[in-house]
């Protein structure tokens, strides 16, 4: 028996996971709801998605195709691993259309005879049916025999009074086939919903979907993107941080170096996020996931969104400084994500932080790095305003947010592929510089809105042990233009000594040159 219908207008599941969220609750239930989008842009596969969901609901469900055969449909349920059981499906072949000599006609005017014909086959299909969800596909066919704006209009209007008349919820599917995109329908359609395929220069298509319309929904506007993998469409909701509030108890976070927490007044404080920037090579990537590292010992859970290494060379370069990464994946309280640039879009980027913040329950998220991700998403509008949402996000969220940002050059002046630092809580600088014939690495802190850090600037190496802070440099001028003048002996310069066991040891000290 089929299920009884929603009440009138009420919202009723699409089928498509974050699709409810866009609509506040989904479809209205026995409306007519229009899909339009050029061909390619996921409608069918969305109109599949609502009946599948209306069949696991005890609901009875009707396809009505007048540009895909039943044969078509069924290969693209195969390949999503979808079985169309419990859903009718009527394969509308008009009799002009058909290649029955006897069933065509020539006395009158083709279309005439064509497109009546056609609706009421479609009218006779339901009134057999007795559905409660129905899929038109496509009205293109419909604007096709129609040959005219008026008569196109009316017959509509006829199918959208009988879905009304008869409880049930339609998506009539457009193409957009005509010369201009046709607005007749938006008028007389209760919602007006348009899939979009952006393709890039390079990378795979970026899709997206916007609600032109919906009446009495305070439905989410703008763009939101959406991604069609094996099992159907995935949408991605615009994420609005002041829509996710949270509470949570404020502390520091310690990355287990005693020297670094020193010079960040304690460590990093949760809900807050921070920015390190210097040339690529200096120890970007290692600094943090010394926090990283200290977090996951402690218990919490955190996650690694990579742009520039692949999952392999990262844990390879972790195990070579103490940082035994692999033993938290396997525990499962670590969580690397490895981006492919040319196959990512912003809002699956932060749906995958989303998820694993929501139900991962990660407490320390890195992306590495910046610069990446610009490059991942070039072409696409507004990048900072998205990442300033995705921070204020992970802030209220409570979660210690750490961005890499490679900045372009080695040694003396540096630029930025991009400006974070107004959106960031905390700003460590990492620079290269020499000094006795050696190329060295020093850190400061330039910012933290939370609490005091110190002013000074530190050396700092990487070794098999992880990474160790010198004593401030008081006797140099200059270390962050990396070219500095040296007014000193070296005495608080971090030398490399060999112990008796060969292990080398660094520690302040005097320089071998002086």
């Amino acid at each position: 028996m089929s299920a009884s219908p929603a009440p009138d207008a009420q919202p009723i599941p699409t089928g498509v996971p974050g699709l409810d969220v866009i609509l506040a609750g989904g479809y209205a239930a026995q409306r007519a709801h229009l899909i339009e989008g050029r061909p390619g842009g996921g409608k069918t596969t969305l109109g599949l998605q609502f009946l599948l969901d209306g069949a696991a609901r005890g609901e009875t469900c009707l396809y009505i195709t007048l540009s895909e055969s039943r044969r078509e449909l069924m290969s693209v349920s195969e390949r999503h691993g979808w079985s169309l059981e419990g859903i009718e499906i009527y394969e509308l072949v008009p009799p002009e259309l058909s290649l029955d000599s006897k069933l065509q006609q020539s006395l009158v005017h083709s279309s005439d005879l064509e497109l009546g014909e056609t609706v009421r086959m479609a009218l006779s299909e339901m009134e057999r049916v007795k559905p409660s969800r129905v899929v038109f596909d496509s009205l293109s066919e419909i604007r096709l025999l129609s040959q005219g704006s008026l008569r196109y209009r009316r017959q509509v209007l006829a199918l959208k009074s009988y879905f009304l008349l008869n409880d049930i919820t339609a998506l009539m599917l457009d193409d957009l086939s005509a010369e201009h995109d046709d607005l007749n329908l938006h008028s007389i359609s209760h919602a007006v919903i348009r899939l979009e395929q952006l393709t890039p220069a390079y990378g795979a298509p970026r899709r997206r979907v916007h609600v032109i319309k919906m009446r009495g929904t305070e439905y989410q506007g703008g763009y939101h993107d959406f991604a069609i993998r094996k099992g159907g469409i995935l949408v991605h909701p615009r994420l609005i941080a002041s829509d996710h509030p949270s509470s949570f108890e404020a502390g520091s976070v310690e990355s287990g170096v005693a020297e670094l927490d020193r010079v960040l007044g304690g460590g990093l404080d949760r809900g807050t996020t921070s920015l390190i920037v210097g040339p690529s090579g200096a120890g970007k990537s290692t600094l943090a996931m010394s926090y990283l590292v200290a977090a996951l010992r402690r218990g919490e859970r955190g996650l690694i969104i990579s742009f520039d290494e692949t999952r392999g060379i990262l844990l390879r370069r972790a195990r070579s400084v103490g940082m035994p990464l692999a033993d938290f994946i396997e525990a499962g309280s670590l969580q690397i994500e490895q981006i492919d640039p040319a196959d990512v879009s912003p809002g699956d980027f932060a749906g995958r932080i989303r998820d694993a913040v929501e139900h991962d329950a990660a407490r320390i998220v890195i992306i590495d790095s910046l610069t990446g991700y610009m490059t991942a998403m070039a072409g696409q509008p507004f990048l900072v305003m998205q990442m300033h949402e995705l921070v204020t996000y992970l802030n209220q969220q409570g979660v210690v947010t750490i961005l890499i940002l490679a900045q372009h050059g080695m040694v003396g002046k540096m630029e930025s592929p991009v400006d974070l630092t107004y959106v960031s809580d905390t700003v460590v600088m990492l620079r290269f510089f020499e000094a006795a014939g050696r190329v060295r690495r020093a850190l400061s802190v330039l910012k933290k809105r939370t609490g005091p850090h110190e002013d000074t600037i530190r050396e700092f190496k990487i070794d098999a042990n992880g990474l160790r802070v010198g004593e401030p440099l008081r006797k140099f001028r200059g270390v962050l233009t990396g070219v500095p003048t040296y007014d000193g002996n070296g005495d608080n310069l971090l030398v490399e000594r060999v112990g008796a066991d060969g292990e080398s040891l660094d520690e302040p000290g005097r320089d071998a040159a002086s």
